[in-house]
């Protein structure tokens, strides 16, 4: 038979439900009161502090399909069923059933429920580690023989496998066992012929059956044992569904195939990795801009405007209209209320497109700056030596006007020049030493934290500033600051209190600087030579021999240690809470951004 999405959940919910598991809700993929965390990554992160005993279970024996987003396979996405997003059916037991019981349901789910052959699965076990103290998971060996599975088909793998933790840190952790299902000889040799247990194409994992958690690591990476033992199970929807189904990819179910097909009829040059990618990455960020957020340069918002320019980037190789972008968002959308896989949603499908089109359209400016950029430095036979293009100059297209190295890649092979990537991450290495340093500096630059947000209000106090001269006159500075994550306080000498007129027009204009996406430009230069470049500087410092100078287009240039965000677009809005006297002679504004 073939399955849907719909009937695979059923059954899998179903059948824990009648075996005594309560279904919980699918959490929001961005974690709530978790710094560990930037989105939901395992079916099991929303309650895991039960697994601690720091929290209450709702039900010793739990349930559910929990959406989550995995970035650390970003750059394995185009192959036969890597996702950045997927669908996690779990089940777990705190302190009821153990190994034992999680083998039993794995093994009767799949070759009753899903009518999987049992010959068709594989399973791997913990092989032990004598340097760790940890010995071998020769219990699950024996429950996975006894439910009929063939000897030759249990693969002991060792810690790096089949020992699962939460990381570096202390926490529960313990061995684990995996399900693979053999897709056939016509992706590679078997297990049994070859020796070699091939995940990567013959054998997909479909279920890891058990984290059975019976250890607490602890600081010293020793291990003692819990409390209270409890398992932890997960499959993925998505790669169920291929199996399942007998498919060749992720990419040919439902959740795909009809968008892939319309993406390859409408694009001149497609190629099916392109296309994956494409889909894939769509996909994600309608589901990461639902959960309210938007694309940034830093932490999940980072990951988000990855994940878009990645997708457009690839319609540009595809050479795919412009307008496919939305298009292909917008039949994303369908298809996932068609599917029964949508999240609730907190936007319209409307107000989710017009969020891509803001991006969209934010890449291509910074697209055609850069190709303006990069096209005039290869015009210039100095900047290419020994057939590359310098290595500095391959860096100020990213770090400068915010340009994606494999961009620069491709433009350079289209003109037959070369880059260095190796060279290019040495400069970024060095710069992100430097933006280290510069963070420790900043405290004394009135900023409480580097926290992003209090970055954004750092680069909004640039704005203020600016504006302030340019409304109340060139004599006004800054007497003072102070800005923390969640509004900044500036201080400028000026004679008497602002009217509401005044205030109005300092915050249309200070958002009218935001609207434009304005790239932060940080340039390094003497002292002399910045203050020659008309950038300003702050309280006489006693500088050094350079000084970084922020330039946000011909509207602020000041010298200052950083942190800036990389473009105004990052900011929000910005609002006026309070005007007041500081001192005689010195008023002060605080703000904050929404």
């Amino acid at each position: 038979m073939k399955y849907t999405s719909k009937q695979i959940i059923d059954t899998f919910l179903n059948f824990f439900k009648a075996n005594g598991h309560t279904q919980i809700k699918n959490s929001s993929i961005v974690p709530e009161n978790d710094p560990t965390l930037l989105f939901i990554n395992a079916g099991m992160a929303p309650i895991k502090k039960c697994f601690t005993g720091e929290e209450e279970p709702v039900s010793k024996r739990m349930c559910n399909i929990q959406t989550c987003i995995r970035t650390n396979d970003i750059e394995s996405v185009g192959d036969r069923h890597h996702l950045t997003s997927f669908n996690m059916l779990g089940s777990w037991s705190i302190g009821d059933y153990f190994k034992e019981g999680a083998i039993k349901y794995a093994f009767t789910l799949l070759t009753e429920g899903f009518k999987i052959p049992k010959e068709k699965l594989y399973a791997t076990v913990f092989c032990g580690d004598e340097e760790l103290g940890l010995p071998a998971d020769e219990e699950s060996i024996g429950y996975w023989e006894s439910v009929g599975i063939d000897p030759s088909h249990i693969i002991k793998l060792p810690f790096e496998d089949n020992f699962w933790r939460m990381g570096d840190g202390e926490g529960p952790c313990g061995p684990c066992t995996e399900v693979f299902y053999d897709t056939g000889d016509e992706h590679g040799e078997s297990y049994e012929k070859s020796g070699v247990f091939d995940t990567k194409k013959r054998y997909l994992e479909i279920w890891n059956a058990g984290v059975f958690m019976e250890y607490y690591q602890n600081l010293d990476k020793t291990y003692s044992k819990l409390k209270f033992k409890s398992v932890d199970t997960g499959s993925g929807l998505e790669r169920l569904l291929l199996t399942l189904n007998g498919l060749e990819s992720v990419y040919d179910t439902e959740i795909f195939v009809d968008i892939m097909n319309y993406l390859r009829e409408n694009s001149a040059k497609p190629n099916e990795r392109s296309l994956r990618i494409i889909c894939e990455h769509i996909r994600t960020s309608v589901v990461i801009l639902n959960a309210k957020v938007d694309p940034s340069n830093v932490k999940a918002g980072y990951i988000l405007r990855r994940l878009m320019r990645r997708a457009l980037r690839h319609l540009r190789t595809i050479d795919a209209n412009d307008d496919m972008f939305i298009i292909i968002a917008g039949k994303t959308i369908d298809n996932m209320n068609n599917t029964g896989l949508n999240p609730d949603w907190n936007f319209t499908k409307e107000e989710l497109l017009d969020k891509f089109k803001i991006e969209q359209d934010k890449f291509s400016k910074m697209l055609s700056q850069g190709l303006k950029v990069f096209n005039e430095y290869i015009l210039d036979k100095s900047n290419i030596v020994d057939g590359y293009l310098k290595e500095e100059l391959v860096f100020k297209l990213y770090d400068t006007f915010g340009f994606p190295f494999e961009i620069t890649q491709e433009l350079a092979e289209e003109a037959n020049i070369k880059v260095n990537e190796a060279k290019f991450n040495e400069l970024l290495e060095h710069h992100k030493e430097e933006s280290r340093g510069a963070n420790l500096a900043v405290f004394k630059s009135g900023l409480a934290d580097h926290d992003p947000n209090t970055i954004k209000l750092h680069t909004a106090t640039h704005l203020l500033h600016a504006t302030l001269r340019k409304i109340l006159g060139n004599d006004v500075h800054q007497m003072g600051s102070n800005i923390t994550p969640e509004r900044l306080r500036f201080d400028f000498n000026f004679p008497r209190k602002l009217t509401d007129e005044e205030l109005r027009e300092i915050e249309n204009m200070v958002n009218d600087v935001i609207s434009q996406s304005i790239n932060v430009v940080r340039e390094e230069m003497s002292p002399e030579q910045a203050k020659a470049s008309g950038a300003l500087g702050l309280f006489d410092n006693k500088y050094g021999d350079k000084v970084s100078v922020y330039t946000i287009g011909d509207f602020s240039k000041e010298i200052c240690s950083g942190p800036h965000v990389a473009n105004t677009s990052e900011l929000g809005q910005f609002k006026i809470k309070k005007e007041e006297s500081s001192s005689a002679g010195v008023r002060r504004i605080k703000a904050i951004l929404v």
